[in-house]
């Protein structure tokens, strides 16, 4: 079967500016990954060139392999220590005012990188005191006690992508569990309210690998049950031959009325376009 071709909506520019080259330079210079340049973001060249970035904990190699992700697997390498001081640097060169940090899956560690996530929010507060901190972190295997070991740190934002509905995690997300996503979200709301904090949680949806709209009405009203704050929107892009397949396009008219039908079940803020990623502008998802 033939390579199904983007339509004009998905289409980007590549990334030439003079900004974009510094960006990469510097993260280079850092030793640090980035989600945009491992998983092959179709805005990288946009976020590159404004001088922002999503930072990727430990390591380029993840310890799951979800056939729709681009992000290399295998054994990970062990811990750095002085990562969270450097990507705290990279925020401050960057003059971020919102910073997002993301993680591969570590599923070989005890905590499954909960404290590694905790020191590098410590990190960034200690160098940038008013500076937003997002984390977008996977589902530690449902453990309650990593989960607040993250509340507990300064983050301002909690996020956990959904990814895709029920039916496809088989196909698409076989390491993961959609209760175990759904509860990961609802614990860190209790174990924020349980210490007196309020932070948001957000999460994301893949579209396009085959879901039906009854069911994705479905996965979006689970996530309000579970208290989610902020949700994201975007179309799966196949990135390589190897990756599962696109199932079909959603139109720019699609996603816009997804927008409508989530803000209507009490999402405070919903970010809903082909391009959306669960970090692109993530400083506007704040209400």
């Amino acid at each position: 079967m033939a390579e199904r071709r983007h339509p004009d909506w998905i289409k980007v520019r590549a990334p030439v500016s003079p900004e974009y080259s510094r960006t990469r330079a510097m993260l280079g210079e850092l030793r640090l990954h980035t989600v945009c340049q491992e998983a092959c973001c179709p805005n990288i060249g946009e976020c590159f060139s404004h001088r922002t970035a999503t930072f990727m904990l430990m390591g380029d190699v993840c310890t799951r392999n979800c056939p729709y992700c681009a992000v290399a697997h295998g054994k990970a390498r062990p811990l750095d220590p002085d990562e969270p001081r450097r990507i705290a640097e990279a925020a401050a060169r960057l003059g971020l005012a919102h910073v997002v940090v993301t993680s591969v899956d570590r599923d070989d560690l005890p905590d499954g990188g909960a404290s590694h996530f905790a020191a590098t929010a410590r990190s960034i507060r200690a160098m940038l005191p008013a500076t937003r901190i997002e984390v977008l972190v996977p589902d530690f295997q449902g453990s309650s006690a990593s989960v607040e070991t993250v509340i507990r740190s300064p983050i301002d934002i909690y996020n956990h992508n959904i990814e895709t509905v029920p039916s496809l995690y088989r196909t698409a997300r076989p390491g993961g569990h959609y209760q175990r996503s759904l509860g990961v979200i609802r614990q860190a709301k209790d174990s924020a309210h349980a210490l007196g904090r309020t932070i948001l949680t957000k999460a994301g949806i893949m579209l396009g690998l085959g879901e039906e709209h009854d069911e994705l009405a479905r996965v979006m009203r689970d996530l309000r049950g579970v208290e989610c704050d902020i949700l994201t929107l975007g179309q799966y892009l196949r990135p390589s031959k190897d990756h599962l397949p696109v199932a079909r396009y959603v139109t720019p008219d699609e996603f816009a009325e997804l927008r409508r039908e989530a803000l209507a079940l009490g999402f405070r803020h919903v970010e809903s376009a082909p391009l959306v990623r669960s970090s692109y502008h993530a400083w506007e998802h704040v209400p």
